[in-house]
């Protein structure tokens, strides 16, 4: 169904609470293990998933604008930030049954998702598994589109790479890392523009129990041959429902040329390439992410959903492609 076609249906919030602007860290108690996230502003209601190894904090420098006319919802991942870090599930599923969890226990109904990096992809597992839920879909530098991905996540998906991971707790490892890092930049190199904000991802990883949830997520959906899921095979299914795709041209850890390929499969999406920008848009340049997502949040109406139409779509499958040729 075209875009200029949606029927516009209301965001559903129940128990609404009384509109903050303060985005303090909140915690509940969700199947016995504390989450913690950002709930904050007002309006319709945006959910923000962070990448893997990062956290909330990544999206603080786009909240203040967006939480003036949106109700925002920034989890911790289970696993992440300062959220519980358990032995549990870390699929892409799994997760993308904690942010209807989480929606559940806060009374929201339906949201636009932004996910970045893993976290697009849990974006668009929660969108196929809870079309419902989903107003829009947002998806920044998205995992879950084709293998390729850095060397560096495939070598730490590796069986015994987690044997290597305690030596990043050692202040000779950490400081290392930091100078390489740093070289990264300096050289001008599509890695180095992100060092700041990999250098975070890597801080928080000397803590056992973070260590470990990092691994189990990655291998979750990475191994030596690079990503090990995708979400081409079912891109189809997002007919109808407002699309956006954002990618930094010079990302090293998740090519462009994949935004390129979600947007040929994806009916109806819009693409948007950020110059001289690499893993991380909305923090790189926040002030051209905030323009490009407010105004897709203000052209575009909530996808209205229909259960006869998701189990038409799903009988005629992808059309004139066949998944097996999606996925590779």
């Amino acid at each position: 169904m075209p875009l200029n076609n949606l029927l516009q249906m209301p965001t559903l919030v129940r128990d609404k609470p009384a509109p903050t602007l303060s985005p303090e860290v909140q915690y509940r108690i969700i199947h016995g293990y504390r989450r913690a996230f950002i709930h904050t502003g007002q309006g319709p209601a945006v959910l923000l998933i962070h990448g893997i190894g990062d956290c909330s904090n990544t999206w603080h420098h786009i909240l203040p604008q967006l939480a003036r006319s949106h109700t925002i919802i920034a989890p911790d991942l289970l696993g992440h930030g300062r959220s519980d870090k358990p032995r549990a599930d870390y699929s892409v599923a799994g997760y993308a049954n904690g942010m209807r969890d989480l929606l559940s226990v806060l009374g929201v109904d339906r949201v636009t998702v932004i996910g970045h990096s893993l976290g697009g992809g849990v974006a668009m597992q929660f969108a196929y598994q809870y079309p419902e839920r989903c107003e829009r879909l947002v998806l920044v530098s998205s995992g879950g589109v084709c293998p390729e991905v850095h060397p560096l996540l495939r070598i730490a998906s590796a069986p015994n790479a987690d044997l290597i991971l305690p030596l990043m707790k050692l202040p000779a490892t950490r400081k290392l890392s930091h100078a390489l890092f740093e070289l990264l930049r300096r050289a001008g190199t599509n890695l180095g523009r992100d060092a700041e904000y990999l250098m975070r991802v890597f801080d928080s990883l000397p803590e056992v129990s973070a260590r470990r949830a990092f691994v189990r997520t990655l291998r979750s959906v990475v191994d030596w041959r690079g990503q090990a899921i995708t979400m081409l095979d079912r891109c189809y299914l997002t007919q109808g429902m407002p699309t956006l795709l954002v990618w930094g041209a010079r990302d090293a850890v998740i090519p462009c040329h994949h935004a390129h390929i979600a947007h040929a499969a994806m009916p109806n999406s819009h693409l948007e390439v950020f110059a001289e920008t690499g893993h991380f848009p909305h923090e790189s340049n926040p002030r051209h992410f905030l323009e490009v997502l407010e105004h897709f949040l203000k052209v575009t109406e909530p996808a209205c959903y229909s259960s006869a139409e998701w189990r038409e779509a799903l009988r005629r499958g992808p059309p004139d492609r066949r998944p097996s040729t999606l996925a590779h």
